[in-house]
């Protein structure tokens, strides 16, 4: 009988319930990946992150992360959410600053940043960002997604963005139309898998909230109908806006961005994007809060 650490942890928030849960699972070297995708389909979480170690003196650990229906190539809400249980749970913050870990797209670097010795968030920075241009008609485009076809923001292209996957960034013309969205998430799931889209990430400038950009993404794909907070995706979407000049290319820019409202599970990441020529820094950042503490016997 082998007994598996597993935490529930919500990440992007400081408020319980709140956020994206990431499933955190420790002690992963005793597992199988198929083992591994059994535990992911058992959570039944948006995504969950397995630890390994890591024989690499550059690498801190080794992680693979798994939706309930496969496995994905990089999660930032899973990162931000065992990163923060290390920091916190198990006092890895008091030993150093940050970690490097290994991810199937390469090294992921996080560090903690700390308000009168507590811990206020966790930050990661992601691969450089890519961009693709997607040809798709607008009223394909308004059906898959649920807006009507006048809601798209024609001001910016709807464009594929990849810091680790690829995203579906489509521009809202408002925070209403983001949030009376209703995907046809059968034909959603059939278009983004025949396109290797992991998300479909829904954007605008214009919300009634205090922040950059208010944002909705949709994974179903990938066995993820809503993703509520999604740190991936909106590294994507920040190093997408970079590198169409929607944002500064001569000074760093900080970004506040709201997800998960429409569901129930608000959330905010913090996003920093450095200029590099055509290689910005991208760099995304939030707190967690741990929910459930269990062993999985298996």
């Amino acid at each position: 009988m082998r007994e598996i650490r597993v935490y529930h942890v919500d990440a992007f928030t400081t408020e319980k319930f709140g956020g994206n849960t990431a499933g955190v699972v420790l002690d992963a070297e005793k597992l199988s990946e198929h083992e591994m995708q059994s535990i992911a389909k058992e959570l039944n979480l948006p995504e969950s992150v397995f630890l390994l170690p890591s024989n690499n003196e550059d690498i801190d650990y080794k992680v693979k992360y798994f939706t309930p229906a496969e496995e994905i190539n990089f999660c930032g809400h899973a990162t931000v959410g065992l990163t923060w249980l290390l920091a916190t749970e198990f006092g890895l913050a008091e030993k150093k600053g940050g970690i490097v870990l290994e991810t199937n797209i390469g090294k992921i670097p996080v560090v903690w940043h700390k308000e009168n010795g507590n811990i206020i968030n966790v930050e990661m920075t992601q691969v450089t960002p890519k961009t693709q241009v997607f040809e798709i008609d607008l009223k394909e485009l308004s059906q898959l997604i649920g807006v009507k076809t006048e809601s798209i923001d024609l001001t910016y292209p709807v464009k594929l963005a990849n810091t680790g996957n690829w995203h579906l960034l489509v521009p809202i013309k408002n925070q209403m139309s983001i949030d009376n969205a209703m995907p046809d998430f059968a034909a959603l799931g059939r278009h983004n898998k025949e396109h290797n889209i992991s998300t479909t990430h829904l954007y605008t400038f214009n919300t009634s909230k205090e922040c950059d950009l208010y944002t909705r993404d949709f994974a179903p794909g990938i066995g993820i109908p809503e993703d509520p907070v999604t740190g991936a995706a909106n590294g994507a979407l920040a190093g997408f806006l970079y590198l169409e000049s929607v944002l500064p290319q001569s000074e760093t820019t900080h970004l506040k961005i709201a997800q998960g409202d429409a569901i129930g599970r608000p959330g905010m990441l913090y996003v920093t994007v450095i200029p590099n020529d055509l290689e910005p820094v991208i760099k995304v950042a939030g707190a967690a809060t741990i929910t459930i503490r269990g062993i999985l016997t298996i």
